[in-house]
């Protein structure tokens, strides 16, 4: 099975992180992130920091018509940073948390997205694994790095709860 469609159980480490958090719609989100994430990478040089990974996204609880969402960057140790032009957004100095996790890679395009999460649903599911209530996604590669959607890579990481199995 190629990685774009390997789905894995593993121990998720805790990730010191800075963002900002805002509600917004699922049609807002390409505006936000694409507003947002210059913004944090600009606070963080500011602040002498570098990120510890690719952009991330942040997704709390359940909403209907739309999200609970932090977008930012994973940093080697904790930052009380400032970014101004927050717009409704608040910065946020916090960490993704350790935890078990069901992850898998979305290679695509990101209209793609909701396909993917069925199929890892239907894992968690099939592993009788429940998730909690938060996500993130990891965006290692997408529009910035290259043009080609065919090549965007983003890894969906959800918390989970239920039996310990193992991935395969």
């Amino acid at each position: 099975m190629d990685e774009g469609h390997e789905i894995r159980l593993i121990e998720s480490l805790e990730q010191p992180t800075f963002g900002v958090r805002q509600l917004a719609r699922r049609d807002d989100l390409p505006a936000l992130f694409a507003r947002v994430v210059p913004l944090v990478a600009a606070a963080l040089e500011r602040g002498g920091r570098q990120p510890a990974g690719p952009p991330y996204a942040r997704y709390r609880g359940a909403m209907s018509g739309g999200f609970d969402v932090e977008v930012g960057f994973p940093l080697a140790e904790p930052a009380e940073l400032s970014v101004p032009d927050a717009g409704p957004g608040t910065p946020v100095s916090g960490v993704l948390p350790e935890a078990r996790v069901v992850e898998t890679v979305h290679v695509g395009a990101y209209d793609g997205l909701p396909e993917t999460y069925g199929r890892l649903e239907a894992w968690m599911v099939d592993h009788d694994l429940q998730p909690l209530d938060e996500s993130w996604e990891y965006y290692e590669s997408g529009p910035e790095s290259d043009p080609d959607p065919d090549t965007w890579r983003t890894r969906i990481v959800m918390p989970v709860s239920g039996p310990a199995v193992g991935a395969g």
